[in-house]
């Protein structure tokens, strides 16, 4: 679905992310973890396009993307949800979620989206008229991740999803992550609560200083004492 080939990324002269590689298959869940300033943000805004000055081969579905903008990316199913939320704080739940109906394509079925994600996040069509900015933090999570998936996309990034959420929160995020995966997405998520993504996981990266310093399954790497403690602080 997702293949990345040799990945550096820039912001200005720094250089963040060195030769970074990484698959994501058909209706599986890829997880990337590691320690703060590792480069996972990076990585998911290089995929997505909203960082101009990148090197390497991103390809989609067999498409390279090359110099393709961030919005026609979206267009061809590579939906970015980014770390905090950043929703219209005094737009109400719905007109955020109808934000995500930005293709064309999309647009055209705004009304089936719109009862998918109710149907997948009833709290939000119990919220749908309240200000996105009056609801809780995981709420206004759901809304993002929601607002993500009117795009109708095939391959959804998910940044950070549970930063900042209570305990009960956070299984709930994970859960969902599992039933995108059920209904046939494939998911990129970037986190750094990596017990819980690893446990997701089909496949995992670790990334450190901006470089894949390990992968396999994410059982696998859960399971890894020497791992954890190495790479992941656990």
């Amino acid at each position: 679905m997702l293949s990345v080939e040799g990945l550096d990324a820039f912001y200005g002269d720094v250089q963040v992310l060195k030769g970074v590689g990484l698959q994501v298959p058909k209706e599986q869940v890829v997880t990337v973890v590691g320690a703060n300033a590792a480069g996972k943000t990076t990585t998911l805004r290089a995929i997505s396009g909203v960082i101009g000055k990148v090197k390497g081969e991103i390809s989609f579905e067999g498409q390279p993307l090359g110099e393709r903008a961030a919005h026609e990316r979206v267009a061809l199913g590579l939906v970015h949800v980014p770390e905090g939320r950043r929703l219209f704080q005094f737009m109400t739940v719905e007109e955020n979620l109808e934000m995500g109906c930005y293709p064309p394509e999309a647009r055209k079925h705004k009304q089936e989206s719109l009862e998918r994600v109710y149907e997948l996040l009833p709290r939000l069509y119990e919220r749908r008229q309240q200000r996105a900015g009056s609801m809780s933090g995981g709420e206004q999570q759901m809304c993002a991740i929601g607002r993500g998936l009117m795009a109708r996309p095939k391959l959804v990034m998910l940044d950070e999803p549970t930063l900042g959420l209570a305990p009960m929160l956070v299984e709930q995020v994970f859960d969902l992550v599992r039933q995108l995966r059920k209904q046939g997405l494939s998911v990129l998520l970037v986190e750094q609560n990596a017990k819980h993504a690893l446990g997701v996981a089909d496949h995992a990266y670790v990334l450190e200083n901006g470089q894949i310093a390990i992968e396999g399954k994410g059982s696998d790497l859960l399971n890894d004492d020497d791992l954890k403690k190495a790479y992941l602080g656990m």
